[in-house]
């Protein structure tokens, strides 16, 4: 098995009125949480794979914990990618700098 690093972003806008809606948007966040993706920004979460197979694997996962209404969103992006990301306002949060686009990760 290669170590491609990639990350999985998930974007989703999730129907908030009733209670049973925002119950399924908080299940679905804590479900992210749980799968090992951390919050990006409120609506936009990302983890770390070591390879595509991974990555398709919680690709999966995501499409069996998804609401029923809303939008959810998938993007692979290398690690070469995400790095090369910009930050316009705010500053980068602790899981971008955890790991340098030059460094391997053993998972």
């Amino acid at each position: 098995m290669s170590y491609n690093i990639m990350r999985v972003a998930v974007f989703f806008d999730l129907p908030t009125n009733t209670k049973a809606e925002r119950r399924a948007a908080t299940q679905f966040r804590k479900f992210l949480l749980d799968d090992g993706f951390d919050m990006l920004q409120y609506s936009v979460y990302t983890r770390l794979c070591p390879n595509r197979d991974v990555a398709e694997k919680h690709m999966m996962r995501v499409q069996r914990n998804a609401p029923d209404s809303g939008s959810v969103r998938l993007l692979y992006l290398t690690e070469h990618q995400f790095a090369n990301m910009y930050v316009i306002v705010g500053e980068k949060t602790v899981q971008e700098r955890a790991i340098p686009t030059t460094q391997l990760a053993f998972f």
